[in-house]
């Protein structure tokens, strides 16, 4: 089965750069990606998603952000979102999902405080970085929990944080994403100023808190964001590695006395090679251990703590040798790639906007 057909390739990619300066995604682009179900791919089939394996969600969505970083990046932190639905009473599920062109967007941080009111909760806050928030008709946040203005803490005495899902009409999107890359995910910022939910809408993200039980949400989270994150960065590296293989073969040799051709000079050449081998190494044995775990999975095992500590091990292996066919390639380029209105500076900006996210920082 093909992963992204070359006529929707060629959609996105057309789009690219107009979406790119308008600081969203183009209207075609928007439109593929409800027709194609991307947003609904990861929600339960019993609510009206789609629930396809995960591997082949990771695929896709390496494949999308190889083509643009902005729509592979939206797709999937919005998919990602859609995935909370597994963890939603399913009356709740089902509500968000038979909205119109449904899209759930949010962020992680817990920069928000929940009031326990009644049978709710009274929600304060503001969350950056809510990739697609133009088209959201839902938001996901987490919040700290209080009652009569005291936090409320869990077993081990730390203050409680917990997940809610809230529809569009109560939030307040706060336009100020100025990234240098990824300018087409629109990922602004939002607020809340003291709406009033109904508890239904706080869930648990946690396989034994699932209320679908199909092995998509048995699959720890964690994992689950490392995976899809790295195949985000490792797509757009292998999208600029392909951009600088074409720089390299239109550029000479300078200083080499012969006016060759850039690729033709050993040394160059075995740099773009070793960075290509490189990716493609870590890219191997990554979908060979995720298409393994998920097998385990939907055999009805759980993740180990071992296959998740070596999903996330592998997952930073594959950024780290991103960054390092980016930054390597980068010099040979040339000016082009230092020129805004290029595709290769489009993408570098991409991948270096991506690879800023918390989850893949660095770990030597």
């Amino acid at each position: 089965m093909t992963i992204l057909s070359p006529r929707d390739a060629a959609r996105i990619d057309h789009y690219a750069a107009i979406a790119d300066t308008d600081g969203w995604l183009h209207p075609v682009q928007q439109a593929l990606i409800h027709h194609r179900g991307w947003l609904r791919m990861l929600a339960p089939r019993a609510v009206g998603g789609e629930e396809r394996p995960l591997p082949d969600v990771v695929r896709l969505e390496e494949a999308i952000a190889r083509v643009d970083g902005s729509v592979g990046w939206t797709v999937t932190l919005c998919a990602g979102a859609g995935w909370f639905a597994g963890f939603l009473p399913p009356h709740l599920a089902r509500a968000i999902l038979s909205t119109p062109r449904a899209c759930l967007a949010g962020s992680g941080a817990p920069t928000g405080h929940a009031d326990r009111d009644g049978d709710g909760w009274r929600i304060e806050g503001e969350w950056d970085y809510a990739s697609g928030a133009p088209m959201a008709t839902h938001f996901t946040f987490n919040a700290y929990l209080r009652a009569d203005g005291h936090p409320l803490l869990d077993a081990a005495g730390q203050p409680r944080i917990q997940a809610f899902v809230v529809p569009r009409e109560i939030v307040e999107i706060v336009p100020r994403w100025r990234s240098i890359g990824l300018r087409a995910t629109a990922s602004h910022a939002y607020r809340i100023r003291g709406a009033w939910i109904h508890a239904d809408h706080g869930f648990v993200i946690d396989p034994d808190a699932a209320r679908e039980q199909g092995p998509l949400y048995r699959f720890p989270f964690l994992p689950f964001a490392f995976v899809t994150l790295a195949a985000n960065v490792a797509g757009m590296a292998y999208h600029f590695v392909d951009l600088a293989r074409a720089c390299i073969a239109r550029r000479r040799n300078r200083f080499g006395g012969q006016n060759e051709l850039l690729i033709e000079v050993p040394a160059v050449r075995a740099v773009l090679d070793g960075a290509s081998s490189r990716l493609d190494d870590v890219r191997g044995r990554f979908y060979a251990l995720l298409d393994a775990t998920w097998a385990d999975v939907v055999a009805g095992a759980p993740v180990a703590d071992g296959q998740a500590a070596q999903m996330q091990a592998l997952a930073q292996e594959w950024v780290a040798a991103s960054r390092h066919a980016v930054d390597t390639l980068y010099p040979y380029c040339g000016l082009v790639a230092a020129s805004a209105d290029s595709a290769v500076n489009r993408v570098w900006r991409d991948f270096h906007t991506a690879s800023q996210h918390a989850l893949l920082l660095p770990q030597n």
